[in-house]
């Protein structure tokens, strides 16, 4: 499927305050397309003032939010769900437009999206607490879940559109009340969102949306009507934001950066190891918290790996996201494009083989754009910066091994524990990896191990501030306080 528009116009991007649209009075952004660097959109930053409002109205909206019956209250959700199916299309061309990734990643962030909204319509099921009659003689005891107020969201520019809604349907659908401030970068996709949340009937106040910078993220943190903060992010933010947060009292699950190991035995089968690790590396430019970033050959392996995966390397084609046939469209902007460009120069200069030069190839690409192809690092040594520092971008570091436990060993040395996947054909080395790999979410023969919206994001270590992770049931446990409710009747 290709997408049947482009965004033409310079159009404004409002925040939605007090049920709202707005223009707030701060800080004036450009957006801009990153596969041709033209303007498609002018953003301004909500204040300090615009979230004491936001909050205010939501802590309104709650009181009487967290008394609809939860069969109600996911009503407006089933209506969302639908209109997402309806839009999706259109959604995915305005991702696409704003964040740079091919159409056809950008649809399927959508359909996950949509997969979030559908989840959390089973909230009446997710909500139910436990009951035990007779706990003492005559006395019976069960639990509730109960919503605990006005919660917000600070979300990446990576995920414009799925990110957000491992959020607000879930704390939406438990009783609570929500604000959204959405990746500075990309507001296109999740302003439609918000549109299309409204028109599905989400009372006033219920669901807000305000865009901004640091300003914002600091106002979250200090309101005291906000109890709880969602954030995905790189690292250092999520760790700040988690302990500012919890200073405050609140309730935060942060979810920060990672540098995800690919672990390759020498019974993989090659060919769909080598489509996998072209997936992971550079779908989406690298640019995905699940990316894997460095790829472990083990034994023997290394040299036909390394032959096939450079020569399929090669072969992708990149260029505006928009286009058909593309496999790789352009990082994030100019700034991030340097930033990657600079790992790169301290790969060589720290003394590792590079073998796929990313910063060659461009001829095809607009020059206007962000571009930068997929670069593969050989003989990296794990205390070189590009193999303990994240990129995010189409870097891939090669360290090899000479054993499973040697590889096991490497990828628990790191500080990060998002994700891993070992390719293999044998159970053994595959149930092996996994009881002792120290890490989240761990993937067999996989592409990119993300859980679907069932299943919890699971990071740990660096990776993940907090106790409660996101979406699954850690979403229903996260934006509820349990209450244990005992009885005896004379």
């Amino acid at each position: 499927m290709t997408p049947t528009a482009t965004a033409t116009e310079v159009s404004e991007v409002k925040s939605l305050i007090e049920s709202r649209w707005a223009s707030p009075k701060g800080e004036q952004h450009s957006i801009v397309n990153p596969a041709n660097g033209e303007i498609v959109a002018m953003l301004n930053y909500a204040t300090a003032s615009d979230v004491d409002r936001s909050a205010r109205a939501a802590h309104k909206a709650f009181l009487s939010w967290r008394e609809v019956p939860v069969v109600d209250r996911v009503q407006p959700l089933y209506r969302f769900k639908t209109l997402l199916e309806k839009h999706a299309d259109e959604i995915a061309t305005l991702l696409t437009t704003e964040n740079g990734k091919v159409f056809p990643d950008a649809l399927a962030e959508v359909k996950r999206a949509i997969q979030m909204v559908e989840v959390a319509c089973g909230m009446p099921s997710l909500m139910m607490g436990d009951s035990l009659n007779d706990v003492a003689r005559g006395i019976d005891c069960r639990t509730i879940r109960q919503p605990i107020g006005v919660c917000a969201g600070i979300t990446p520019f990576n995920f414009p559109a799925m990110v957000p809604l491992w959020m607000y349907p879930f704390a939406i659908a438990t009783g609570n009340t929500f604000l959204l401030k959405p990746s500075e970068k990309v507001p296109l996709s999740p302003t439609r969102m918000a549109e299309l949340f409204i028109e599905a009937g989400i009372p006033e106040g219920v669901f807000q949306l305000v865009h901004g910078g640091r300003e914002v993220v600091e106002a979250f943190i200090a309101h005291p009507l906000i109890k709880a903060i969602s954030f995905v992010g790189s690292s250092p933010i999520a760790k700040l934001v988690y302990k500012e947060g919890a200073a405050q009292g609140k309730r935060v699950q942060a979810l920060g950066g990672a540098k995800n190991h690919l672990v390759v035995m020498p019974d993989a089968d090659l060919p769909k190891t080598v489509d996998a690790i072209l997936s992971s590396s550079f779908g989406a430019a690298g640019e995905r918290c699940l990316a894997g970033s460095v790829l472990v050959p083990v034994g023997d392996v290394a040299e036909p790996l390394l032959n096939l995966l450079i020569e399929r390397a090669n072969a992708l084609r990149f260029g505006d996201g928009l286009e058909p046939g593309m496999n790789v469209g352009p990082v994030i902007g100019a700034d991030h494009r340097k930033k990657i460009i600079s790992y790169i120069e301290k790969g060589e200069a720290e003394g590792a083989i590079l073998l796929c030069d990313g910063r060659t190839n461009l001829a095809h690409t607009n020059p206007a754009g962000s571009f930068l192809g997929p670069t593969i690092f050989d003989h990296v040594k794990p205390t070189m910066t590009i193999a303990r520092e994240e990129i995010f971008g189409p870097v891939l570091s090669v360290i090899r091994a000479n054993s499973l436990d040697e590889a096991i060993d490497l990828v628990n040395s790191s500080d990060f524990g998002n994700t891993t996947t070992i390719y293999t054909q044998s159970g053994k080395s595959a149930r092996e990896y996994q009881s002792r790999i120290e890490v989240g979410m761990v993937g067999v023969n996989m592409a990119v191990s993300a859980p679907m919206a069932f299943f919890p994001f699971a990071g740990w270590k660096n990776s993940f501030f907090g106790d409660i992770h996101a979406h699954g049931k850690d979403a229903v446990w996260f934006y509820t306080e349990q209450k244990v409710l005992m009885s005896r009747w004379f």
